[in-house]
């Protein structure tokens, strides 16, 4: 069993997220010791990495927390949580096309600037109007 910062150091996350995601109802089955503090075991933490993971793919908690219901009801609602999961993939590749347009315009400015240095290409500036 495991107390909530030996989760938290183990994890890598905030107490506070983990208190909030206890108080939020995302841990089911929480368990107490006989000082009433939380204790977690083995599953626990596999869902909390679950967790952290669902966080990190842009879930809500409102979403989070519906996901959590289905994942509750069993094996009945795995179509249910596919089409979720399908939806948060497909909206996570959408925002990586995004990043790495960004990253090619970051870059064609970098080599722009590096030719402008070098003296390979004069230097021309949307932003700086020149009298004609």
């Amino acid at each position: 069993m495991y107390t909530m910062m030996q989760v938290c150091r183990t994890l890598d996350m905030t107490y506070q997220t983990l208190k909030f995601y206890c108080n939020e109802g995302l841990i089911p089955n929480v368990k107490r010791d006989s000082n009433n503090r939380r204790i977690f075991d083995e599953q626990d933490i596999k869902w909390i990495k679950d967790l952290t993971c669902l966080k990190k793919c842009g879930m809500s908690i409102q979403e989070m927390k519906g996901y959590l219901s289905l994942c509750l009801e069993g094996q009945s609602t795995i179509l249910s949580r596919k089409e979720m999961l399908a939806q948060k993939r497909t909206a996570l590749l959408s925002e990586i096309e995004e990043l790495n347009a960004s990253v090619a315009y970051i870059d064609w400015k970098q080599n722009f600037y590096d030719d402008v240095l070098s003296g390979k290409q004069p230097y021309i500036s949307n932003l700086i109007r020149t009298k004609e």
